[in-house]
């Protein structure tokens, strides 16, 4: 063993996607180099290495002589059991002057965001430097830095090339619970012989993601090559972005959007677009929808966030359709990765307990991209999507790109329920949509898959007292509880005059 090294012990702790090494305060190298808890230390093993945030230990867990390592960064290491690591400082991370530029209110060049970029990607940033980062950027960026942003976010990570002048896409800009209509969009417009690459992101500061949501029926966590395959085979797929490394930095920069819950206009543009750029995608609609209680709160606020789209769109060669919709209410009834499932499914399998607003919503977009696309003639678009769905052709793709994926298996609910009842009869006047996300989140969504609301209130509906107006869905006692102590103080998630 040489001085700068230590034999690596398994301890079994996961800490998500941050990579933390843990040390004792008296071994050999912490007292030599100085180390102390939260530095950022280089780790190697052979020819691999990582930048991870010291953990120092003062009990018997290690000995003077071993190391451990999270959960993340021992698989990307690669490190099997008593190998020895080495251990080294890292010089100062020379982008972070950068980061701490932008907090002051200043504008960043694309070559400052380009090394912060590969800075992040490569592990130099901490969580707290993401986190700053993202505060500095959560206020105004100027169209210059956002698509200065979304190019660093390409240029660091994997780019497809189909070789193909139409690739089709669709995006939602959230905010929305349920709205899930991207798996029915996808399975509309490859039925009609379109290639559509969906690489999708898991939940941020919502209930479910996509792939959270179609993670209940098959497998999204493809390989780059495996994502090629199956979209060769059938137009399509249902990827994880994480999975398929097309956006790297951005799918750490959401890791740490989530834990602040924050989405600010500049880096929901770059994700989205960089994400799309990234896939090979030539036509993209997206939809946002527009609401008091939805992410984009107003139609002022709403249209300056598809010009700002469209501009930035145009710059990295994207053809692009903004479509306004009605983000007053929940779209149809699940709030959560498996309930969701539950409503693509029934919408595509064309059961008559299907939520129609979400089969409508999804034939509009469908039809929106067939006509972006030049598939069909303009005005043809809804009515060549609706008859793709209700003759069937649209669940049997769905279900032949589950298979080529990995399987196809149903959703199911929780083990713990709640009914929650009306206290008065009347008309629904007005759903906080925020709210009911929270309830959700609260009932364990989007970790625990089955977990979240199913709706069942939607605004001018006349109930009764007793009548449900919603169920809650959790995977332990525990969380049903929590879930139930947030509604005992919030009485007007859902208004009934």
């Amino acid at each position: 063993m040489m001085h700068d090294q230590l034999k690596f012990k398994k301890l079994g702790i996961d800490t998500q996607q941050e990579h933390v090494v843990y040390m004792r305060s008296d071994c050999h190298i912490c007292k030599s180099e100085g180390f102390s808890a939260l530095t950022r230390i280089k780790v190697s093993n052979n020819d691999k290495s990582i930048v991870a945030s010291l953990n120092v230990i003062e009990s018997e867990l290690l000995s003077p002589g071993e190391i451990s390592l999270s959960k993340g960064a021992r698989e990307a290491l690669q490190v099997p059991e008593e190998a020895y690591l080495t251990l080294s400082h890292i010089p100062p991370v020379e982008s972070m002057k950068f980061v701490r530029s932008k907090i002051y209110g200043h504008t960043l060049t694309f070559n400052a965001l380009q090394e912060i970029m590969v800075d992040i990607v490569q592990g130099n940033y901490s969580n707290v430097d993401i986190a700053a980062f993202i505060t500095g950027c959560a206020g105004k960026m100027s169209e210059e830095e956002v698509t200065g942003l979304t190019r660093a976010m390409v240029e660091v990570g994997e780019r497809l090339d189909w070789g193909i002048p139409v690739v089709a896409d669709k995006h939602c800009v959230g905010g929305l619970p349920g709205n899930r209509t991207t798996p029915i969009v996808v399975s509309i417009v490859a039925a009609c012989g379109l290639t559509i690459p969906k690489t999708s992101s898991r939940a941020i500061t919502s209930p479910a993601g996509t792939a959270d949501t179609m993670e209940t029926i098959t497998r999204v966590n493809l390989s780059l090559e495996e994502m090629k395959q199956v979209v060769k085979k059938e137009g399509g797929c249902f990827a994880w972005g994480g999975s398929v490394k097309l956006s790297p930095a951005d799918d750490l920069l959401i890791r740490v959007e989530r834990a602040l819950d924050i989405d600010s206009e500049g880096q929901l543009i770059a994700s989205v677009l960089s994400k799309k750029v990234s896939a090979g995608a030539t036509h993209v609609v997206i939809d946002i929808p527009v609401g008091e209680t939805a992410k984009i709160r107003s139609r002022k606020t709403a249209e300056t966030l598809k010009e700002r789209l469209e501009k930035v769109a145009a710059t990295v060669g994207l053809r692009l359709k903004v479509v306004l919709t009605d983000g007053t209410q929940p779209v149809g009834r699940g709030i959560g990765p498996a309930l969701e499932a539950m409503d693509v499914l029934a919408v595509l399998k064309n059961e008559t307990s299907a939520p129609q607003d979400l089969k409508e919503r999804a034939i509009l977009l469908a039809g929106d991209l067939l006509e972006l696309a030049g598939e069909v003639p303009n005005g043809q678009g809804v009515v060549v999507a609706k008859e793709v769905l209700e003759t069937g052709k649209a669940f049997e793709k769905f279900k032949a790109i589950c298979l080529a994926q990995g399987g196809f298996t149903l959703p199911t609910f929780a083990a713990f329920s709640y009914q929650v009842k009306a206290e008065k009869a009347g008309t629904v006047n007005k759903i906080d949509n925020r709210r009911l996300a929270k309830v959700a989140k609260l009932a364990g969504a989007p970790d625990d898959p089955a977990a979240g609301v199913l709706f069942d209130a939607p605004l001018g509906k006349k109930v009764v007292v007793d009548e449900v107006l919603y169920t809650i869905f959790a995977e332990s006692e525990g969380e049903l509880s929590y879930a139930l102590e947030y509604i005992a103080n919030e009485k007007d998630i859902i208004t009934i005059f």
